[in-house]
């Protein structure tokens, strides 16, 4: 491509190629992506977008369009590869002058820099390194800039790489680099330093920036560029350094107003500091172990005394809160149980540990936590009163939850009572002490502290198990609490009812629960919305609790069930529909068919929800998992909610739908449940099996889910469902059985098996094309036995079941191997009566045996022959199945059963369902 030509060419359909008409937009990509390949074009883009005077979008798409070439043809081998010569002109045009005005563009050329520098550096471009030193130390402040910031994002990617020979190389480069990058980052943030004062922003601003960049290289060089980098003393001077700049820069907040360009990058530049720090500690702990008094005393005195009073800000806190985290859970500095066994870094670190976290300390730093940490904020009590849904989430973990203060605090909480327990105990327990009693509802700041004293109480129940009564706490103190309806006590409602939840499966006596179920149905009735939902995820705990009982739950499921499904129908966001729905599903699920007496208003609403939530498909997953509970708990009877469950299934199963994305594995397990609990097959449900075809194809995690659902199909109406879809079914399979695993294949031969066991006459027939398979594969012998227990499985109740078919299958199976008919049933029952110990399942043994013995009453020679090995393993398979009874002492077939025999069914099983029904009636007739 000649390049002088070609500009014009090019940059014409580039202009094209940024238009909104799709008529002129679709011919231009086409001629682009035939460019992509052409010698020559990657050198007309690089003229382009670094040609400042074009058009701003044209030059942002040439630089896009580069890039993605960097992608697909900068590796030599690859298809289409660019030449060495043009690759080697690209990279010194790349890096010729670092001016570009426009910051979007400029951030691009610098990523597309850092992919080429991936690949070719320091081997093939051993001049970039150099030359960006050298470029960030002019005046220009411009060029030093976007020099600074490719810089930046050579040394992210070439720290990115994880090869052996690729860390060596990085190692190098950190070392030679290292120096000129601290000073780089000290001058300028010297500079930001002296400047703060000055009132001039736009210097501030851009003295911040550098500073910021500069420190982001210095980040990628620490961690990532040295093995021992506690052996380096520029390192360590860095790191030691960073305490004493992050002081200065948190004095410069005073100077710097709340809401402006230049607090939102100091906040940044603060926050990196931090990072340095924690992924240092994370890369290397032992390298951290000099730098851990200094770490905690610093974080310890901005978080939790007056130093940071006025300075400091919500990010910068959880920040300090995960170092002190990380330092006191490291693994790295926790001795074993003999200290002796313990390494002497372990040691020195525990021992600085040990050292900081005295009585006082950690004193200081519980109380400080819970009586100003937990307590709930004006902003908080104001959310609760305006959105009292969006409280609950954010509560109970929405998008921002992770980042926020209050669950950063509980988290350090938890993990330093859990580290210092018998210290923290006793002042805990002191906390709750001051607290017995009422407390004043006109006195809002003892009932916050009461709340925070509790959440913490709930944060530490299982380190406080042997120290708290509860029991006697929950009669005497929490219990009355919550009988307190006043308006302005409804924080501690909420908090005492989520306590309670918290200690449920740690130590709370059974005898106690109707109390408790007491309680609950007056809360769900209580006039505060936030308090009713934190209500209904207590009862989700109790309900799933081990110890839990339905005796004991019976007499409240009524008033419960109404009073959640008010609930249900009252808030309006998705995440607490989806919540509520949760509780209901496990409400349902524990008390399973109790439940059919009440569920008429939730069966009526539900049509109703799915319809909203169209849009809302993590509410639709909720829909479907409480689908899948009723269903269960209603049995047979959920066919009265076919005209609604049925356009679920065939929706959610659907492929072709989007939708199936989110829905699929929820929609499976309601086809499952669906299948099992339904009375006879229905034309429509039925009708849905045309989606099993292309989730057949998918080969996904859910095969064995759809495995299921097709026997289920067999054994609800084995007939109709065999000459509706058998053939293609079979496809399916023999395409399935190419490619599949080896568990794959058992589960498709048990399809198979059952189709036989069920319909002994249609079975053979619709899937004949598997059989050759099979029996070719106990011929030859195959080799894992659980497939050849399967094949044996199969061709048993061929054999038994269907003797006209076997024969012709076998003078079929002749044929092809080319062998006499006597021949082949010689190899195949010879085959069979070594391989028997591959069927471990005594069924399956003694269908086989049966199997073979049916073979002995013809006078084929060949059958004779092998009748001494047949009635050994038909002994032996006789012994698997005998058992005494000890009424008659006599010997009888414990696979035999009698139409009079039921099993019981204790409290805490399930009642069997339609097709277990099925099942048993199956076995009834065929006794194997």
């Amino acid at each position: 491509m000649d390049l002088n030509s070609a500009s014009t060419v090019v940059l014409q359909v580039l202009t094209q190629a940024t238009s909104q008409d799709t008529a002129v937009l679709k011919p231009a990509e086409e001629q682009l992506k035939q460019w992509e390949t052409q010698p020559g074009f990657y050198s007309v883009l690089l003229n382009i977008f670094t040609n400042h005077t074009l058009d701003i979008n044209v030059r942002w798409l040439a630089v896009l369009y580069f890039k993605n070439g960097i992608d697909r043809y900068w590796r030599r081998v690859a298809p289409h590869a660019l030449s060495e010569e043009e690759k080697s002109t690209l990279r010194a045009g790349l890096i010729t002058n670092f001016n570009e005005p426009v910051n979007q563009i400029a951030t691009q050329i610098a990523v597309l820099i850092a992919k080429v520098a991936r690949l070719d550096c320091p081997r093939q471009w051993p001049e970039l390194i150099p030359t960006l030193i050298e470029s960030v130390k002019v005046q220009d402040d411009l060029r030093q800039h976007r020099a600074l910031l490719t810089f930046y994002h050579v040394t992210k990617t070439l720290a990115s790489k994880r090869l052996a020979a690729d860390r060596k190389l990085f190692y190098d480069l950190a070392s030679g680099i290292y120096n000129f990058a601290c000073s780089l980052w000290n001058h300028h943030t010297d500079t930001f330093l002296q400047q703060v004062s000055s009132g001039n922003e736009a210097a501030v601003l851009s003295s911040l920036e550098r500073t910021l960049l500069s420190l982001k290289v210095l980040r990628k060089l620490t961690v990532n560029g040295f093995v021992e980098p506690h052996k380096n003393m520029e390192v360590m001077g860095f790191l030691h350094g960073i305490f004493d700049r992050l002081k200065q820069f948190l004095e410069c907040s005073r100077s710097i107003g709340t809401d402006n360009v230049c607090r939102d990058r100091l906040e940044k530049t603060i926050i990196l500091f931090t990072k340095v720090l924690l992924d240092f500690l994370d890369q290397h702990p032992f390298s951290f172990t000099p730098l851990i008094q200094r770490s905690l005393e610093f974080s310890v005195s901005y978080v939790f005394t007056e130093v940071g009073e006025g300075v400091t800000f919500e990010r910068f806190i959880v920040q300090c809160m995960n170092l002190i985290k990380m330092i006191v859970k490291n693994y790295a500095y926790k001795p074993s149980k003999n200290f002796e066994d313990s390494s002497p870094e372990t040691l020195e670190a525990h021992k600085i540990k040990m050292a900081f976290f005295t009585y006082p300390t950690l004193t200081e730093i519980c109380r400080r936590l819970v009586s100003h940490y937990f307590l709930l904020t004006e902003e908080e009590l104001t959310m609760w009163e305006e959105d009292p849904e969006g409280f609950t989430v954010e509560e109970t973990g929405g998008d921002s939850w992770k980042y926020s203060l209050r669950p950063c605090t509980e988290v350090l909480f938890i993990d330093i009572f859990h580290e210092y327990n018998q210290t923290l105990t006793p002042v805990l327990l002191e906390m709750m002490q001051t607290l017995q009693g009422p407390t004043n509802v006109e006195d809002m700041n003892a009932l916050l502290i009461k709340d925070a004293v509790y959440n913490a109480v709930g944060l530490a129940a299982y380190e406080l198990f042997d120290s708290v009564d509860f029991d006697q706490w929950f009669k005497n103190q929490l219990l009355p609490e919550l009988q307190v309806i006043h308006n302005r006590y409804k924080p501690l409602r909420r908090r005492v009812i989520w306590l309670i939840g918290q200690w449920i499966s740690v130590k709370f006596k059974s005898d106690l629960r109707p109390m408790l179920y007491e309680a609950i149905c007056n809360l769900l009735q209580d006039q505060d919305l936030v308090v009713r939902i934190e209500t209904a995820t207590t009862l989700k705990l109790t309900v799933d609790d081990f110890e839990f009982r339905t005796d004991q739950f019976l007499p409240y499921l009524e008033t419960m069930f109404t009073l959640l499904f008010q609930l249900l129908q009252q808030v309006t966001e998705c995440d607490t529909k989806m919540h509520v729905l949760h509780v209901l599903s496990c409400v349902i699920e524990r008390v399973n068919i109790q439940i059919r007496p009440y569920v008429g208003c939730l069966v009526q609403y539900l049509p109703l929800l799915w319809k909203q939530s169209e849009e809302h498909n993590m509410l639709r997953c909720a829909i479907l998992t409480t689908l899948i509970h009723l269903v269960q708990g209603l049995g047979a009877d959920s066919k009265n909610l076919y005209p609604f469950l049925l356009p679920v299934i065939q929706l959610s199963t659907d492929v072709s739908q989007p939708p199936h994305v989110y829905l699929l594995e929820d929609g499976l397990e309601l086809w499952l449940v669906t299948l099992e609990n339904s009375p006879c097959v229905t034309p429509e449900l039925l009708r849905i099996f045309q989606n099993m075809s292309p989730l057949l194809e998918l080969s996904s995690e859910n095969l064995r889910t759809c495995f299921k659902i097709i026997n289920g199909y067999i054994f609800l109406s084995s007939t109709e469902f065999l000459q509706t879809y058998a053939v293609g079914l079979c496809q399916s399979f023999c395409e399935l059985l190419k490619e599949i695993t080896t568990e794959g294949q058992v589960q498709v031969l048990k399809v198979v098996e059952n189709a036989l066991k069920v319909n002994p006459v249609l079975g053979p027939q619709m899937f004949q094309p598997i059989l050759p398979c099979v029996f070719r594969g106990i011929i030859e012998g195959e080799r894992y036995p659980v497939v050849m227990s399967t094949y044996l499985g199969v061709m048993g109740r061929v054999l038994l079941q269907n003797t006209s078919f076997f024969s012709s299958l076998l003078n079929e199976m002749a044929h092809k191997f080319n062998q006499e008919m006597d021949q082949l049933l010689g190899n195949m029952i010879e085959m069979w009566v070594d391989r028997m110990d591959n069927i471990t399942q005594p069924e399956r043994r003694k269908l086989s045996a049966l199997a073979l013995l049916s073979l002995l009453p013809s006078d084929n020679s060949v059958i004779q022959d092998k009748f001494c090995g047949i009635i050994n393993i038909s002994v032996e398979g006789l012994h698997d199945v005998m058992t005494e009874d000890p009424e008659t002492g006599t010997y009888k077939d414990c696979m035999l059963m009698s139409h009079l025999e039921e099993p019981k069914v204790t409290e805490d099983e399930e009642p069997p369902t339609e097709q277990d029904k099925r099942k048993k009636m199956v076995s009834y007739q065929s006794c194997f």
